[in-house]
């Protein structure tokens, strides 16, 4: 079957590889019909991780199940279904409680398992033809049959549970003011669900035209350029004072608006000019006192490519005092997508949501190192890209 694989630092390609097989009697095998690109590949493909080649990307997935192991007792063959990017268990003590993105049993060692991702485990991604589930009667959710709403229910596997998971971690209530760091898919998805949850005032801070007019347009939110200066100062003299609740929806490699040159129209990724606690610390300052950050956005421990020693070591300068003194709480790590996407699909089903205006292209399996390319450099218009093998 054809895949997309890693080669190396920018550089990925389609190959042959090994179809895959059921492996234990859990497991179901799934043709997929719709796989993203995600931001967290692009840490990968810009070889800010330990990723090795050969590595088949892809954690945003969907299908139909084509195979079926003799112990699944929810799945058929036929079934069309989306799988969180989270691989868990769901009996392992976190999986009970609900946090089943640190699951402890499909990763030894490490809390928590994903598909196609550096050391997330021993699972192929599914920017392929077909894909391994395995727990399959636990990982995936099954949807209407048919290829209704495919581009929308595609988006429940990672970015708009995500982009929910970003106000939950901020504990955003209706009426409330939420400043949002990064117009990316997640963030995009963050302002959404801000929206839908009845946010009376949402900020969404970027550099890139395309993406703040999503915010605007589908978000209703107030669009904020960092390029054109401080995005606090902007927020606080637009909004009348500090916002109550914040989400970083950018991670570990923002840029520090103070190095954006504002001459160029190039919004390609500068390791130069980055920043990793930039965004952390905007958001201390730009939430009022008492009032709470979600930070759905990657941080790592460790960071090959870091702009200085003390980031290499997934070590920040945050300006924790700041953070006291304001008696701020924080809310930080990875979506655990099932608490979020059983509910955000019968959501799209009803008509109460549709993410899909964040898709920008869909695309074959084989344009996949093109659409890399533009994604990665941040290129206006690609804001969220679906594969379609």
């Amino acid at each position: 079957m054809r895949a997309v694989v890693y080669q190396g630092p920018y550089d990925v390609a389609v190959e042959d590889v090994e179809e895959p097989e059921i492996e234990h009697p859990n497991d179901v095998v799934v043709d997929i019909t719709t796989s993203c690109i995600c931001g967290s590949d692009l840490h990968m493909y810009e070889g800010r991780t330990a990723a090795e080649e050969g590595i088949i990307f892809g954690h945003e997935n969907m299908g139909v199940v084509s195979e079926v192991g003799e112990a699944v007792s929810t799945l058929e063959e036929g079934d069309r279904v989306v799988m969180p990017f989270n691989v868990s268990c769901g009996f392992c003590q976190n999986c009970e409680e609900g946090y089943t993105g640190f699951c402890t049993n499909v990763n030894p060692g490490f809390a928590g398992g994903a598909y196609g991702y550096v050391a997330m485990g021993p699972y192929p991604g599914g920017q392929a033809e077909q894909l391994r589930v395995p727990y399959a009667d636990h990982n995936a959710l099954k949807l209407p049959e048919g290829r209704e709403h495919e581009d929308a229910f595609s988006l429940l596997a990672d970015i708009f549970p995500t982009g929910w998971h970003g106000t939950e971690l901020a504990n955003l209530q209706p009426g409330e003011s939420v400043a949002i760091f990064g117009a990316g898919p997640v963030g995009l998805m963050a302002a959404y669900s801000a929206k839908i949850k009845g946010a009376a005032e949402i900020y969404v801070v970027d550099q890139v035209p395309s993406r703040l007019e999503l915010a605007e347009e589908h978000c209703d939110a107030h669009a904020i350029d960092f390029s054109e200066g401080d995005p606090v100062d902007q927020i606080i003299e637009e909004h009348g004072g500090m916002v109550d609740k914040g989400v970083d929806a950018v991670g570990y490699q923002a840029t520090d608006p103070d190095d954006v040159d504002t001459e160029t129209e190039d919004y390609s990724y500068q390791p130069a000019k980055e920043n990793p606690a930039v965004v952390i610390n905007n958001l201390i300052r730009v939430v009022r006192p008492t009032g709470e950050l979600g930070i759905p956005g990657l941080y790592v421990p460790e960071d090959p490519g870091a702009p200085d020693d003390m980031a290499a070591q997934g070590r920040l300068g945050i300006d924790f005092g700041k953070f006291f003194e304001k008696g701020l709480k924080c809310g930080t790590g990875q979506c655990n997508v099932k608490e979020y996407n059983r509910y955000l699909r019968d959501m799209i089903i009803e008509g109460r949501a549709d993410p899909s205006w964040v898709v920008s292209h869909r695309v074959d399996l084989d344009e996949a190192p093109e659409m890399y390319e533009a994604f990665d450099a941040r290129e206006e218009g690609v804001t969220k890209v679906l594969l379609e093998p």
